[in-house]
């Protein structure tokens, strides 16, 4: 469409008009050249519009008034002695990244242009420049500028509300355990300090494996219901102060299926882990365990991990058909099979983890029942 005589003009007014009346207020605009002419003539330009305007005819000078002031936009000459333009935007877009930035440059170069958006520039005004030149370049960035916090505010609200989601779902899963637990308490002995320790070595060794934050609080709650399932064998078996014969012990062994059972219903992702856990942790690594005979790098990390720190502390604790053994009795026996019942691997790093284990298990004692913390 072609503008009649004087009707490009009119379209720069249209524009500026039209974003005056969307903002909330007069746009905070610093103009800076080392010709202070030059920004004078920008400055009266740009007030002629409604916006606030100042001047610095030096980056440093630039630098002072925004650690003093509040600015919504930046024009910054390129070429300026001392602190140069591509350094006052580097310095913005380090120290003030939500002050946008248009440089203006006597050289129509296609490189330099190309490099001042690489390094975050919103605009780019090529001397010598008019008056709407340099209001529609205004308008359009602080137009830009405005959806694109508008974007990050509602981003930030979504997030919000995705963390809200996220610990509504964690509290839900912790209230969950809490009950199974409270149940499992009044049928077997073992669910005291136990239980908590076995999530505190599991949680430890996670974080050693470089699991991510939310994993490792993941695994902490799990592992707590490895033995969830023994709410379902008998408490003769349970409290049996002597070796179960074979029938007994295959009756105990299903403490890992009855565990899952529980557990399968629900899609919470802990509960998931928890269920894959319950399952597996007498998984060998040789395939010799049960309840399916996996192994290797088939039975699931979470349920690897458990497994040693559950022989670990069962080993030097107390049971009804044993005493416990001493620490270095327990990771003699252990090590034994550290390439047939438990991951080479996870072992190791159980072994160099052991300090920071042996002052878990002094915070939490047998006698305690506060299983999720």
């Amino acid at each position: 469409m072609k503008i009649p005589l004087g009707g490009f003009s009119r379209v720069v007014e249209i524009i500026s008009v039209k974003y005056i009346m969307l903002k909330d207020n007069s746009a905070r605009i610093l103009i800076v050249d080392d010709e202070q002419d030059i920004c004078d003539v920008i400055a009266k330009w740009l007030n002629s519009r409604g916006f606030v305007c100042s001047t610095a005819t030096s980056g440093e000078e630039a630098v002072n008034l925004m650690e003093k002031n509040k600015f919504d936009l930046l024009i910054t000459d390129i070429m300026m002695p001392g602190m140069s333009g591509v350094d006052l935007l580097a310095f913005v877009k380090s120290r003030f990244p939500e002050v946008a930035v248009i440089m203006v440059t006597g050289i129509d170069d296609e490189e330099t242009a190309i490099m001042t958006f690489d390094l975050g520039a919103w605009g780019y005004i090529v001397k010598p420049f008019e008056f709407h030149d340099v209001i529609l370049n205004v308008c359009n960035v602080l137009e830009r500028r405005r959806l694109f916090l508008l974007r990050q505010d509602h981003e930030c609200v979504l997030k919000e509300k995705a963390q809200e989601k996220a610990e509504g779902i964690r509290s839900l899963e912790e209230q969950l355990i809490s009950v199974l637990l409270a149940a499992l308490a009044t049928h077997n002995d073992e669910t005291k300090g136990h239980v908590r320790r076995i999530g505190l070595y599991s949680s430890l060794i996670a974080r050693y494996l470089r699991w991510d934050n939310e994993a490792v609080e993941r695994i902490y709650l799990a592992a707590q219901l490895h033995d969830l399932g023994k709410i379902g064998i008998p408490d003769q078996i349970l409290r049996k102060p002597e070796k179960l014969t074979p029938d007994e012990f295959e009756l105990m062994k299903k403490h890992t299926i009855i565990g899952a059972r529980v557990l399968e219903s629900s899609n919470l992702p802990l509960i998931q882990m928890a269920r894959e856990i319950a399952l597996c942790h007498h998984e060998r690594w040789d395939g010799s365990g049960y309840p399916r005979g996996l192994h290797g790098t088939l039975i699931p990390e979470s349920a690897r991990i458990v497994s040693i720190a559950d022989v670990y502390d069962s080993l030097i604790h107390e049971r009804p058909y044993r005493r416990a053994l001493s620490e270095d009795r327990a990771l003699s026996v252990m090590n034994a099979y550290r390439e047939t019942s438990f991951d080479p691997k996870i072992f190791d790093y159980f072994v160099t983890l052991l300090p920071q284990m042996r002052r878990m298990r002094e915070e939490v004692k047998d006698d305690e029942r506060c299983f999720v913390q």
